[in-house]
C-alpha cells in the first residue's frame, strides 16, 4: 500500500493524471484542492498568492488524509512546491511518502491553465507558483515525469517507476 502525492505547479495535471494513476494503480485519488479552506480559495481567486500561514493547515489536512487507514494505495494532488511543504507533510502522515512530480516548461502549463475551465487559479499566479517552487532532492522519495506527453504517457511512466521501486 502506497502513499502518494501528485505535485506541481498549478496547470501541470495533478488532477488529471492522479485520477488517471489512480484508476491504473486500483487506488483511490483525493484532489487536494478539496481540503482548502474558503479562505484560501477566496484568496487565490481574487489572484492572490498563499502565503506559508495560508498553507500549513491546509498542508496538515494533505498530510492528515493521507495517513488515514486505506484498502490500497492512496493519492493526493498537492502542489507540494517547497521542501518544507513536503516535510510537513511527511510529518502529518507519519510514514513514508512519495512524491510524484509532473515537470513541464511554464509555456505548455501555461496553454494548460488557459485551456480549463471553472478553476480558482488565475495563469496570473503562474510565476509565483515558479517562483516558489523547490524540485525535490535526491534524498526525497520522488518521481519526476514530464508532462509534455499525452497523459496516458505520463500515467504509464509512473507506473513504470513505482512498479522498479518496489522490485
Amino acid at each position: 500500500m502506497g502513499r502518494y502525492v501528485i505535485m506541481g505547479v498549478a496547470g501541470s495535471g495533478k488532477s488529471s493524471i492522479g485520477a488517471a494513476l489512480a484508476d491504473a494503480l486500483g487506488g483511490e485519488y483525493v484532489d487536494g484542492d478539496d481540503l482548502h479552506p474558503p479562505s484560501n480559495i477566496a484568496k487565490m481567486s481574487r489572484g492572490e498568492p498563499l502565503n506559508d500561514d495560508d498553507r500549513w493547515p491546509w498542508l496538515d489536512l494533505v498530510g492528515q488524509r493521507l495517513g488515514a487507514p486505506a484498502d490500497g494505495d492512496l493519492l493526493i494532488g498537492c502542489s507540494a512546491l517547497k521542501r518544507s511543504y513536503r516535510d510537513r507533510i511527511r510529518a502529518a502522515v507519519g510514514g513514508p511518502v512519495v512524491f510524484l512530480h509532473l515537470t513541464g516548461e511554464r509555456a505548455v502549463i501555461e496553454d494548460r491553465m488557459a485551456a480549463r475551465e471553472g478553476h480558482f487559479m488565475p495563469t496570473s499566479l503562474l510565476d509565483s507558483q515558479f517562483a516558489a517552487l523547490e524540485p525535490p532532492g535526491a534524498d526525497e522519495a520522488a518521481i519526476a515525469v514530464d508532462i509534455d506527453q499525452p497523459p496516458q504517457g505520463i500515467v504509464a511512466e509512473f507506473v513504470r517507476r513505482i512498479g522498479a521501486r518496489h522490485d
